[in-house]
């Protein structure tokens, strides 16, 4: 391989794995907002009031890391 095509293969590995990490965090920030919802939920006894408002609260924290990190891409 020449050097060219070595520095492109390896810029867009580095893109690739910046949009996995992206997609990981965001998924995360839902998973883990909507788990600790039902955990209050339980022990709070709201009945899914927790749920619902964390979330939505992932689902922004999610939307926000995605938004950093096109930033950050660009």
């Amino acid at each position: 391989m020449t050097d060219r095509k070595q520095n492109s293969t390896a810029e867009t590995m580095r893109t690739l794995g910046a949009l996995g990490s992206v997609g990981l965090s965001f998924v995360l920030a839902i998973v883990l907002g909507a788990g600790l919802g039902l955990l209050i939920d339980r022990w709070i006894g709201w009945g899914h009031w927790g749920f619902f408002i964390f979330f939505f609260l992932g689902l922004v924290a999610g939307i926000v890391n995605v938004y950093r990190a096109s930033q950050s891409i660009k």
